[in-house]
């Protein structure tokens, strides 16, 4: 049997602070190892000559076209499929919801979430209407469809409409680098970086809607009081432009909370500083009301910090029993959540170490071998005909 050769759409390749370029990022290089008879060529946009930090048993290949949103289209819809006909692979497999109306050979897609179906204010211009419309009619021309969570897997059969049997769960993971001790001397400098107390509660993620940073902040209005600026909510991420129908203005709701002296706003961190912030923190708070898969709390649990997050279902897929869940946006659960926590270290202790259990269940091995099967399924029944 001749060597199956997979070529995957590397648009987000240097964008790894985001879920489809980490995704991308740590799938390759997972699959590198766990299947080196696998052929693997990363076909990157013409934005990026090169990819030094690729797997070195990787083949890269660069199109050629333009950049912006255009050139993006551009790239999905024809220069990838084109590339993918030149370097004669037999899979097409592209790790972000924006898959080709038309492939050369049968091809995998991962949905990482329908954030535009499920959530309509998501695609309220008439430009990102068009583009849902497109990929989500190419979706559908896929040979299987993999994504992150079974929750996301029943949108995608809500929302998309494609038969269950052509969908794969393969969970995300990750990396090493979270972990209660590895890494640990680093801990002190990130503390000193960013000035940080000697205890404090953290959020990390984005601030649209979805993610219901103002439940948050209103709970801080009730534990803030309670427990001093000693132990303040610490906010880390790139803030966007406050004031719009998605991103309305957090440091405005939080002045009119009064909950400014409770709140530090630290910024973008770091990817490597990640862990240390995790594990600095009391406890980490994820107060989304909607996800493909909810990546930071799964970080939070491998690095031993206590979660609490909104009780909806993907969360309850990913952490069991293993983190203290709330009724979906209510402030006062949340913070009733935060006081019983932040008061009791022998919960918090419990709750860190069935996390530390529960995320012991993910690894990129595990969702690499997943992948792999999902191939070789796909593989057969090309050469069937």
């Amino acid at each position: 049997m001749s060597q199956l050769h997979v070529a995957l759409n590397g648009w987000f390749w240097d964008q790894p602070n985001t879920g489809s370029g980490q995704y991308l990022r740590y799938l390759l290089a997972a699959l590198s190892r766990v299947a080196p008879e696998l052929k693997l060529t990363l076909v990157l946009p013409p934005r990026l000559p090169a990819a030094d930090d690729a797997p070195p048993n990787i083949d890269v290949v660069t199109t050629r076209g333009s950049s912006g949103n255009l050139g993006k289209v551009l790239f999905e819809q024809r220069a990838f499929p084109q590339m993918v006909s030149r370097v004669n692979a037999d899979i097409a497999h592209v790790p972000y919801w924006g898959p080709p109306l038309s492939s050369p050979v049968p091809l995998v897609t991962s949905v990482l979430d329908v954030i535009p179906l499920a959530l309509p204010e998501y695609a309220s211009g008439f430009k990102q209407r068009l583009y849902t419309s497109l990929v989500t009619a190419a979706a559908r021309g896929s040979a299987h469809i993999i994504t992150i969570s079974q929750a996301a897997k029943d949108d995608i059969v809500r929302h998309i409409g494609v038969p269950a049997d052509t969908i794969t769960v393969t969970h995300l993971a990750v990396n090493e680098h979270y972990h209660p001790r590895m890494g640990a001397e680093r801990d002190a400098a990130v503390r000193e970086k960013y000035n940080l107390p000697e205890r404090f509660v953290f959020y990390i993620g984005g601030f649209d809607v979805r993610k219901q940073v103002n439940q948050l902040l209103l709970a801080y209005s009730y534990v803030g009081p309670a427990e001093g600026s000693d132990l303040p909510l610490v906010i880390a991420g790139a803030e966007p432009e406050w004031g719009t129908s998605v991103f309305p203005d957090l440091r405005k709701y939080a002045a009119d909370l009064k909950v400014t002296d409770y709140v530090r706003w630290i910024g973008r961190v770091d990817e490597d500083e990640k862990p240390s912030l995790y594990r600095l923190a009391e406890i980490s708070v994820f107060p989304s009301r909607y996800e493909g898969f909810g990546l930071p709390v799964l970080e939070a649990m491998a690095s031993g910090t206590p979660v609490i997050a909104n009780q909806i279902p993907v969360i309850e897929e990913i952490v069991g029993d293993a983190a203290y869940l709330v009724e979906n946006g209510n402030a006062r659960k949340m913070a009733g959540a935060l006081l019983a926590l932040l008061g009791d270290p022998s919960l918090r202790e419990t709750i860190s170490s069935r996390g530390l259990a529960r995320a012991t269940h993910f690894s990129w091995r595990k969702t690499a071998r997943e992948t792999l099967t999902v191939y070789e399924q796909v593989n057969r029944m090309r050469t069937k005909y």
